[in-house]
């Protein structure tokens, strides 16, 4: 539960900055605003997710940074991925593979990657922000500040190495 927490969190990271940088891309002014509206929704999503990641905090401590710190660090590397990392493209069943993820189910399975990529262009400086982001709420969740992926990690490894001594 504290991942799928996590995973959902992330997700609405990842959302706001393609809904955000689709505002930015499209020229119409109604589009542009429908983009920034489901941009600052999905953060409003993201902010009540951070709340409850709080409150997992306080009530079971290590256990909850091992499962954030763990889902956190798969959503930051979405650059070593052929896709986009989000909770509708993560496989999920093993026997219905590679059909078990939302977006294998709709009509056009490739119309995200087409979105990102040719139409709004999503690019490495987009993806950047998102790794940032979700850096920036790590620390602030872990009272820590996270420059990379890399120091998350060995933050993650430093939580399992307490709980396994526990």
């Amino acid at each position: 539960a504290l991942e799928t927490l996590t995973l959902h969190f992330c997700g609405e990271i990842r959302l706001n900055h393609w809904y955000r940088r689709a505002a930015e891309w499209h020229t119409e002014p109604v589009i542009r605003h429908i983009y920034r509206l489901l941009s600052q929704d999905e953060a409003r999503h993201g902010g009540a997710y951070l709340r409850y990641m709080k409150k997992y905090l306080a009530e079971v401590g290590d256990s909850a940074r091992a499962a954030f710190a763990k889902v956190g660090v798969l959503m930051a590397s979405a650059r070593r991925t052929a896709q986009a990392l989000h909770p509708t493209n993560l496989h999920v069943n093993k026997a219905l593979f590679p059909n078990d993820t939302v977006q294998s189910r709709l009509p056009d399975p490739a119309w995200l990657e087409r979105w990102l990529d040719a139409q709004i262009r999503f690019d490495d400086a987009w993806e950047g922000k998102v790794v940032e982001r979700i850096l920036h709420n790590m620390g602030l969740l872990f009272e820590r500040t996270f420059g990379s992926v890399q120091e998350l990690n060995r933050y993650r490894k430093e939580v399992a190495a307490r709980l396994a001594a526990a």
